[in-house]
Parts: structure tokens; sequence; C-alpha cells
């Protein structure tokens, strides 16, 4: 099948279960990808991943660009050369790590001072094209503009529609016909803004679209209502990203909604605080009561860490300081996570989404308001 090409297999009301061709093989959405900022799963290796369900990862171009240097992952054969990985890989633009450095934003793109010299960096539009260009991501993603919400209409509005214009321009640059180029709406948690962002997106003929300026703080209510507005008025033979989402409620919600993949740090982050995610509810391994527990995190977790080390041993590396933990821990969560939306896209197959939604909320201590997951039997 052609490259971009994406074909919904199943339906379950909104939820869809598809698949989407990319220049290193099918991604089966929903898609989970895991985040690899510098070409790199922090405490993980392209094995771990792949033992855990990744299928596609993701990796940022503003840290890549500024170490080792595009050029050098270009001559290395790019992404997949350099890393190891040989499925499919996204590369956000950078634009949200360029935006909370308070950039200088003008139309011709951002300046900003890099993290790790202090420099000034410029950045345009077709500079963020071109890096990726290098790369060699199967996905690349647009440069766009964030505000920090709440923010009023009108800088939320400007910011919309500069993306729109840099995504013109984005397009122009693009030359590379074995990645495609995903566009990104904004329009923050305004309806109308959002559904004008999708529309007008997605007349600019992009394979694909990032909904991009949420999951920053805003309440999940907001966050689900702006995500409905963007999604109704994007095609429905194209993949919906929704990006940075990575809490399994919040993503249940957002593939009810009618979207088709995410990413996030929120698994392996987690795990770095010692905190794992089961089916049941979440918990903190740092617990006194787990000091002599020979039981895994999870006796059904088909995961490495769950099939060879107790609770006790895992608290003890937390306890201990020893970087192990992170890697136990991390693919745990990922596996956990994965799992959650593998078993989504088993269930829209058989039509039971609805059901199989609300008994992941159930057992993890939420409840269903409105379509939105709160937590039960709150104060």
């Amino acid at each position: 099948m052609t490259i971009g090409t994406f074909r919904v297999s199943a339906t379950d009301g909104k939820a869809r279960a598809g698949e989407l061709i990319t220049a290193h093989g099918p991604v089966q959405t929903p898609a989970f990808m895991p985040v690899g900022t510098r070409a790199a799963v922090r405490a993980l290796d392209v094995r771990d991943l792949r033992e855990a369900g990744a299928r596609i990862v993701l990796s940022n171009t503003y840290h890549l660009m500024l170490r080792p240097g595009a050029d050098i992952i270009e001559e290395a054969g790019g992404l997949h050369g350099f890393m190891g990985w040989n499925g499919p890989i996204l590369t956000d633009s950078g634009g949200y790590q360029v935006f909370s450095l308070e950039p200088k934003v003008t139309e011709a793109g951002v300046r900003f001072q890099s993290t790790y010299d202090g420099m000034y960096v410029d950045l345009s539009p077709e500079d963020a094209v071109r890096v990726q260009g290098q790369l060699g991501p199967d996905i690349a993603m647009i440069l766009d503009v964030l505000v920090g919400l709440p923010s009023p209409s009108t800088v939320v509005r400007a910011a919309m529609e500069r993306t729109l214009r840099w995504a013109e321009r984005a397009i122009n640059a693009h030359n590379r016909p074995d990645q495609l180029l995903f566009g990104i709406v904004q329009g923050g948690v305004d309806l109308d803004l959002r559904a004008e962002s999708a529309r007008r997106t997605a007349e600019l003929g992009f394979p694909g679209f990032g909904i991009g300026g949420l999951s920053v703080g805003e309440p999940p209510e907001d966050r689900n209502r702006a995500l409905a507005a963007a999604v109704d008025e994007l095609p429905v033979g194209k993949p919906r990203y929704v990006m940075g989402l990575g809490d399994t409620e919040g993503i249940l919600e957002a593939i009810a909604r009618g979207a088709d993949m995410f990413d996030c740090v929120l698994p392996t982050r987690l795990a770095r605080h010692g905190k794992a995610l089961t089916r049941n509810g979440d918990f903190n391994i740092k617990r006194a009561e787990f000091a002599r527990s020979q039981d895994p995190i999870d006796q059904d977790c088909p995961c490495f860490t769950c099939q060879n080390h107790s609770r006790g041993y895992l608290r003890h590396l937390v306890m201990t300081g020893e970087i192990t933990a992170h890697r136990l821990l991390s693919i745990h969560n990922l596996t956990f996570t994965l799992g959650v939306v593998a078993g989504a896209r088993a269930a829209i197959e058989a039509g039971s989404f609805e059901a199989f939604r609300m008994t992941h909320l159930g057992a993890r201590g939420f409840e269903d308001v409105d379509g939105t997951a709160t937590i039960a039997n709150r104060a």
C-alpha cells in the first residue's frame, strides 16, 4: 500500500481501529508512542520497547538538532540507523520545548536560547521541516505556535492564525516523499477556534493531523470538549494525533471521541519516581509495606519485570538509588499503557469499546461524569 494510506477497519461509536502505512511499516491504531526525546527512551533500549509492545516511537527535533546535531544523525542513516530502531518514528517539531523557553516569536519564526550552551538559535517553519528531513522520521510535524492557558481569545486566535500560515510554509518546504508531514490544530479550549483551526488545517491537505495545545494543565472536561470540536472537522480517512496525552483514562476518552494516536513521557517519568501503573490502581513502590513482598507488581502482567521480580526487590532498588529500578518500572508502565491501548483496539473491533472503557475506569477507581474520568468517591 502507498505510504500515507490510512484505512479505518472498525468503528464503535466514534472510536475507531485503523492502520497507517509508513515507510518503516504499518502503525495499527489506536497507538501510543513512547517518548524517546534524545533518540532513546530513558533507561530502555529498543529491545525493551519492542517487548513492551511499542510499534512506533517519538523523538524530539529541538533536542536532537542541538545535540548531537541533525547532520551527525543524517550521516548515521537517520534516526533509524542512529538508534537502531527499525520501526516507524515520529518527530515533533520542537515547538513545545521551544515555547517553554519563552522565545522571541515573529512571523519569520522563533529565536530561543539553547539549554545546552546558552547560544541563540533561530528556527523557522522551513528549518523545522529541513531538520526533520535530515533526522529521517516516518512522520514529521510542522512548527506551531503555542500559548499558555488560559489566554485572551485575541492571543489564542493570533497563535492559531500564525500556525496556519506556518503550516502553508511547511508544506511548501517539505520534499521527502517517504516522510509524512502532519499539520497541527490549535485554538486553546475555545470550541469555535478549535473547529475553525481544524477545518482550515484540513483544507491544506496534510496526510494526518496533530491536535496540539491540550493536556497542558487545563481541566479534563475542557480538553475533551476542545478535542471533540477539532475531531468533528477533521477528515475521516486521515489519522488524528492528540499530542502529549498519556494517562490511560484520558487516552480512552480521546479514543471515544475519534482520536487515533498519542504520546507522553508520563509512564516512564512516573517510573523514575517509583510509581507503578496497574489495572487496579496506581501505587508507589517505596511504601514500607512492600519491603518483604514477594508478589510482582501485577500477577497477570506479561512484562519482563512482573515475570521476574518482586515488589520487595523493586522497592530495594528504588530506595538504594539503583538505576536498574528506572528500567524495570519503565518496562512495566509502558507495557501497561500499551496494553490498555491494544485492549481498546480489540474492544473496538468487537463492538464493546464503551464496556471496556467503563471496566477500566471502575477497576482503577474512576467514575464517568459526562464522558470524563473523575476520581470516584472524591471528597
